[in-house]
């Protein structure tokens, strides 16, 4: 991960040393198997008093071996007494190690994922309840639609981010397996019951047909779930980008003292926020084909995959979380133009033509295509309520109709009209994803 987007708590788990102290983990948690079963007992305290984790020895060592575990293991060795030493990495296969470690590495990062996630949840929560009751402009095709709740926006995406945390969870609960079956799975000289005790010692579940690896459709599903999360996040970043505009000028990102919008120009303030997460989000998208590919290796293993995802799995994990966190604190700092969101709503009134249409409807005996063509040529041609009002009652086939409202609008009638089940909606949500607000 570069510096500029790097998370220590992401880029930790996965930097040289944390990740030769999980093969280490997973090391010691089989010989705890194993001891009394086919080793002597004893072995696992020796190792864990002596072994010590030197990532500059064991890169030196590779340098000779040209196979990390097994530099991994020779550094691990010798500082172990030859009768200790030698029931080190007994029965096992490099992929056991790498791939039950690799899971632990996943397991931690998801974990502060999740988290992450939750804070998010809990932003946009806030801010949905705090603009419930502002009205303002929706809009279809980038046009002027309807009026309607400006919390609206913040509780779609809370909704759909609180989807993401129920695939996270799901994942954190059911995906993550480790394995300790030997090469090509066969248990030649492990067997499944020592498998059992050591990776349950780890805190993972049994993955229950391994092939020397561990399928790796587990992280086509991780890299599917933050790809999901990009486009949420870019979902959002986008619309706060869009109401950002000069012209709509709804909201705009928190601006802290001292920053600087343009090298040139010194009254801009630029929605920064929101064009990183776009272009991150895109960068964290690309990952999925890289593990759709990883998943096919020939017969029951190589080791293609490896490469990329010794990439892959840091900076689609570290990105992932620095984006959650980063919109996070957009959402937060977000400051809201209350005036401007709701003065375009009281200044316009184009968008009562559904709403006059269905009126028309329901109240006169011409057909919805007559009333349909009525409303649309009052819509295009009148330039103020009482001309729209005017030009709709000219026609026979209003004569059935009071449309003395139209020329009165007020903020209140509006309101009436368009957030009279904006209690319900929030409700409705609320109830469906309480339990990811409450975590």
């Amino acid at each position: 991960m570069i510096e500029r987007y790097n998370c220590p708590e992401i880029s930790d788990i996965w930097d040289d040393y944390h990740k030769f102290k999980t093969y280490l983990e997973v090391e010691i948690a089989l010989i705890e198997a194993l001891e009394g079963v086919k080793i002597p007992e004893g072995i696992s305290k020796v190792v864990k008093e002596k072994a010590k984790i030197d990532p500059k020895r064991i890169f030196e060592i590779e340098k000779t071996t040209k196979h990390d575990v097994i530099a991994f293991c020779t550094s691990i060795t010798e500082n172990l007494p030859k009768d200790i030493s030698k029931y080190f990495h007994f029965g096992c296969t490099s992929s056991d190690i790498i791939d039950t470690a690799t899971t632990l590495q996943i397991k931690q990062s998801v974990e502060l994922i999740i988290h992450q996630t939750e804070k998010l949840i809990k932003a946009l929560n806030i801010q949905a309840e705090k603009t419930k009751h502002i009205i303002c402009m929706g809009r279809s095709h980038g046009m002027n639609a309807e009026p309607m709740s400006f919390g609206c926006k913040f509780l779609s995406s809370y909704a759909e981010f609180s989807r993401r945390l129920e695939d996270l969870k799901q994942f954190h609960q059911k995906q993550m397996t480790g394995q300790l079956s030997g090469a090509v799975g066969n248990y030649t000289v492990l067997t499944p019951e020592i498998e059992k005790a050591a990776i349950e010692k780890l805190g993972l579940k049994v993955e229950p047909i391994s092939t020397q690896v561990i399928p790796r459709d587990r992280i086509i599903s991780l890299v599917n779930i933050t790809a999901s999360i990009a486009s949420a996040i870019e979902r959002l970043a986008t619309e706060i980008r869009h109401l950002h505009h000069s012209d709509i000028n709804e909201v705009y990102e928190g601006f802290a003292e001292g920053q600087k919008g343009s090298s040139t120009m010194p009254h801009k303030k630029n929605p920064v926020s929101g064009e990183n997460l776009t272009g991150l989000s895109r960068m964290i998208r690309s990952h999925l084909i890289i593990a759709h590919e990883n998943n096919t290796l020939w017969h029951e293993r190589d080791i293609s995959h490896s490469s990329a995802e010794r990439m892959m799995l840091p900076d689609n994990l570290g990105l992932t979380f620095y984006c959650l966190r980063r919109l996070t604190s957009t959402v937060e700092n977000l400051v809201i133009n209350d005036e401007t969101i709701q003065k375009k709503v009281l200044n316009n009134y184009h968008y009562l033509s559904s709403y006059v249409l269905h009126r028309l409807i329901a109240e006169n005996r011409a057909t919805r295509e007559e009333l349909y063509k009525l409303v649309q040529s009052a819509s295009f041609e009148s330039n103020s309520p009482l001309q729209f009002k005017e030009m709709l009652e000219k026609s026979d086939l209003t004569e059935e109709s009071d449309l003395s409202f139209i020329a009165s609008l007020d903020e209140k009638t509006i309101r009436g009209i368009y957030l009279k089940h904006v209690e319900s909606i929030f409700e409705r949500v609320k109830a469906q994803y309480k339990s990811q607000l409450n975590s």
